[in-house]
């Protein structure tokens, strides 16, 4: 299994955080691909990913939530440094959140069309953030519409027809614990998706699956969230495993 999406560097698992990655390396979560928040963070991920070489690895990007209006311009300018300087997997965690504040609409939409243009400079995917604004993100992707555009639609909980959509974009869909919930409503019609559409995410720490919901969250609960789509798609564990694994390597250039 490869989680497609978890902070594994954040605060909440500065306690136990090597035996948190352990018991998800010995549950077979092979690979933990790392989104980025803002410069807060970049240190510590990054850190991280030399820690645990072809284990871990590490996106570049500002988050939706952390486009101030004070900072945004100087968060890019950090975000385009890094991304001259090395290779990423990904810019990410990228997009619109009209959730916390939609006072920042105008400066959320301008830092995420810059990030989609150096995603295609770099040819990159790109994994995107979207809450209460799939109107607001599906306007930018069509405007910023192109072969070289593609990625993720993380935690995504919205409806079959923003998921064909996505898909119609070029983009995949990341599945994590929502789908465990009980009013997450994705697992009504993720039957209705092919699961070659579909890679695996915690976003730990976190949308922990049943039963752990409310709870921190961590990487070795991906199997979980593999559990609910052997009820969904009426498939082994080990074949679910075998395409979203193939597909995150596929959208991550790891082959």
């Amino acid at each position: 299994m490869i989680d497609t999406h978890t902070h594994l560097y954040s605060e909440e698992f500065d306690g136990d955080r090597s035996e948190m990655i352990q018991r998800a390396l010995d549950k077979g979560i092979s690979k933990f691909f790392l989104p980025a928040i803002d410069s807060g963070y970049h240190e510590n991920m990054l850190t991280l990913e030399s820690d645990y070489p072809g284990k871990i690895f590490a996106m570049m990007g500002l988050h939706p939530t952390y486009v101030k209006p004070e900072t945004w311009e100087n968060e890019l300018q950090i975000v385009e440094n890094y991304l001259k300087q090395r290779k990423f997997c990904a810019v990410g965690e990228i997009g619109i959140d009209l959730y916390w504040d939609k006072t920042t609409l105008d400066i959320q939409t301008k830092a995420f069309e810059q990030q989609i243009d150096w995603a295609m400079a770099y040819d990159l995917p790109i994994v995107i953030h979207t809450r209460e604004s799939f109107d607001e993100v599906f306007e930018v992707l069509e405007r910023k519409k192109h072969p070289k555009l593609r990625g993720i639609f993380h935690c995504f909980s919205g409806s079959l027809d923003h998921a064909k959509h996505a898909i119609d974009l070029n983009f995949l869909l990341g599945i994590g614990g929502v789908v465990t919930f009980k009013n997450g409503k994705i697992d009504q019609f993720l039957h209705e998706i092919p699961l070659e559409k579909i890679v695996l995410e915690t976003d730990s720490p976190y949308l922990a699956p049943v039963p752990h919901r409310g709870k921190r969250n961590e990487s070795a609960y991906l199997d979980l969230v593999v559990g609910k789509l052997v009820d969904i798609y009426k498939k082994d564990f080990a074949e679910i495993d075998r395409i979203t694994t193939e597909n995150a390597e596929k959208i991550f250039q790891q082959h």
